[in-house]
């Protein structure tokens, strides 16, 4: 219960963050995508189940504030998730490595159907373009902000672990 307020709340503060404070610290126009740091993070942390679940309402709430097909992103970040929760398996605390990689692999593959479904599909054919003005420094802003977020959101989810395995102790007393 705990666990579901928490991350209810977190993914509000990002969705703020992201739309309104990076916003004005925009490169370009540029802003990094915390949801998909979120969603990452959490899908690898936690599993494939709080993946899906935090992947689907994470692009529900871009795709109601944003877009005008209600489904896409949420559809796309339910993928992210799954797939970041099928490596939970290979999750060490301490390794920052496998989430970075995570992180780049979701970051380039939603910027790729994002361009195929926005950019392409509506007679953009320059990808060189999107790439290298887009995608790239998206992911390079992305990549510095979760160097500073990934170790905020651990603590915030060991002590969130260390709540949880407390009142499982109390309860079983």
């Amino acid at each position: 219960m705990k666990k579901g307020i928490i991350t209810t709340i977190l993914v509000l503060l990002m969705f703020l963050l992201q739309t309104s404070v990076f916003n004005y610290i925009s490169f370009g126009g540029i802003v990094p995508n915390l949801l998909l740091i979120l969603v990452s993070v959490y899908g690898f942390m936690r599993g494939e189940n709080s993946g899906i679940i935090l992947g689907f309402f994470c692009g529900l709430l871009i795709d109601v504030f944003y877009m005008d097909i209600i489904g896409f992103n949420a559809l796309l970040y339910l993928y992210i998730g799954y797939f970041n929760g099928l490596c939970n398996r290979y999750y060490i605390p301490t390794d920052v490595k496998m989430p970075i990689f995570l992180l780049v692999g979701s970051d380039l593959i939603t910027s790729f159907f994002k361009y195929i479904f926005l950019f392409l599909l509506n007679g953009r054919f320059d990808i060189n373009y999107y790439f290298l003005k887009i995608i790239f420094p998206e992911l390079i802003y992305t990549l510095g902000v979760f160097v500073i977020l990934y170790p905020l959101l651990l603590i915030l989810e060991q002590k969130i672990i260390l709540v949880e395995f407390r009142g499982r102790k109390k309860d079983a007393l």
